[in-house]
């Protein structure tokens, strides 16, 4: 593709993004096998990166395999409640101690299992305890007494966790997990996500790569042109901003005078000249054709008695302030403690976080609808995309889930998810043509997509993000 001479050397800064200068970087990220390639030396084993809830292994023993790119990672719950994690293979032969068939439509997403003792590999039956310390070799003294245990453990993986989350990184000198979330982390903890347990979760194989797939989820940008229902129910104008490695959007008013801080996250007023009505038909159309996601039925029903329970001309804000007053009684009365954030974290909160690089949490005070998205193969047309619905729920009432793999139709997810699957296929077509010049993405609304590509190309050495002038 050609290069217009107006663009200036790589790679921008934080500073760039803030001014909302103009940029715009190659398409090599989503379309070159050689990038893809790459990754799996420069990127997924130099990042931490989300693998599961931490309720998936709540037990000793439990255990689990994540897989990416060409990596494979055991994961267990250790009897004193500590984690470990390895590299699924066998360092006599390379054989994988478990075996993990590739990631095929409903087929397989992850092997799990529990009361794990030890590891075995099937070709030579070499053991392993928890630790990943070798236990068992039949007949060592053929290798002349040689053999260390430094030779013949298992390769250790670095894991911690984060609001409910089990995180790996593969580099042995990376930074801490909680110095990688940085400020973004520090804003999420507010909102205890480790308190959440999933409504629902869904995966997919989908013909596009794995940016062009959590891009169409980093900005509201693109509601006006794809979910053009939701219009009449609320404006969606927006911003974004960026956070060193993570950034995170949120509602924006075009007319300064608007502005409030309720205003910029999913529990906000909707358009129309009473407040009591425009706010529960947003909620209520939100609710339902995202999956019933991105609230709770507990915010639609509070929202539903705001005509009731309030007198005609009451303000937005404290329409606002009454809907989440109600609900959160109503949460209390059904055993349901909302955490308390202070006004300062809810407005610099926003809407929703982009977890560098292939995480996006819609969050709320008692909810999250997020996402995550893999490389599929060696195949840049493809990914394992994620989605999955969090939510706060009376002790002993949370409902007990599963991955389920589900066809990319309305049907399995929804109206407004359907609508952007229709999108992401025809993206990553389109920036194959000779006559695309390069992205051209919005610096106000969309710096969750810039701030992708500025850490990506810092991670790969290429693929820059440049300025146009």
């Amino acid at each position: 593709m050609d290069k217009p001479s107006n663009i200036k050397p790589p790679n921008i800064g934080p500073d760039v993004m803030d001014r909302e200068e103009l940029v715009t970087y190659p398409t090599e990220a989503f379309l070159s096998r050689d990038y893809l390639e790459e990754e799996k030396s420069k990127l997924w084993p130099k990042i931490w990166q989300m693998v599961e809830r931490e309720s998936d292994l709540p037990d000793p023993g439990d255990w689990m395999t994540y897989d990416v790119a060409e990596e494979s990672i055991i994961i267990l719950r250790k009897d004193n409640g500590s984690l470990k994690a390895f590299h699924n293979v066998c360092p006599h032969r390379g054989r994988q101690l478990v075996s993990v068939p590739d990631m095929l439509p409903g087929k397989v997403h992850d092997v799990r299992g529990n009361n794990r003792k030890n590891f075995i590999c099937g070709f030579h039956g070499w053991t392993y305890d928890t630790d990943g310390k070798n236990i068992f070799i039949l007949d060592p003294q053929d290798w002349d007494n040689k053999l260390t245990p430094e030779m013949t453990c298992l390769s250790e993986v670095k894991v911690d966790c984060w609001g409910g989350y089990i995180y790996i990184n593969m580099d042995p000198d990376c930074i801490p997990l909680k110095e990688w979330m940085g400020r973004a982390g520090e804003i999420l903890d507010h909102f205890e996500l480790s308190k959440m347990h999933y409504k629902w979760r869904q995966w997919a194989i989908y013909d596009c790569n794995w940016k062009t797939a959590i891009e169409a989820f980093l900005e509201p940008y693109h509601v006006a042109g794809t979910h053009t229902q939701l219009l009449a129910y609320g404006n969606y104008y927006a911003l974004s901003k960026q956070y060193g490695l993570h950034s995170v959007s949120s509602y924006d008013t075009r007319d300064e005078d608007l502005k409030m801080a309720e205003s910029s996250g999913t529990t906000r007023a909707g358009k129309g000249l009473d407040p009591r009505v425009s706010t529960y038909e947003l909620i209520k159309e939100n609710y339902e054709t995202v999956n019933f996601s991105a609230s709770t039925e507990t915010l639609v029903k509070a929202a539903s008695r705001l005509v009731d329970e309030l007198p005609k001309g009451t303000p937005p804000a404290d329409v606002i302030a009454h809907w989440m007053a109600s609900a959160k009684q109503d949460d209390a009365a059904r055993g349901v403690i909302w955490p308390e954030i202070p006004p300062e974290i809810m407005a610099e909160a926003g809407l929703a976080w982009g977890l560098w690089p292939n995480q996006n949490i819609l969050h709320g005070v008692t909810f999250a609808l997020c996402y995550r998205v893999r490389p599929y193969g060696d195949d840049p047309n493809k990914c394992v995309f994620e989605s999955y619905a969090l939510e706060r729920y009376p002790e002993g009432e949370e409902p007990e889930t599963e991955w389920v793999y589900a066809d990319p139709i309305a049907e399995n997810w929804g109206s407004v998810l359907a609508q952007d699957f229709a999108n992401m296929e025809f993206v990553q077509k389109g920036m194959k043509s000779s006559g695309f010049r390069g992205p051209l993405p919005n610096p106000h609304q969309e710096q969750k997509v810039i701030n992708l590509h500025r850490n990506l190309a810092n991670f790969m050495g290429r693929g820059e993000v440049r300025k146009i002038t």
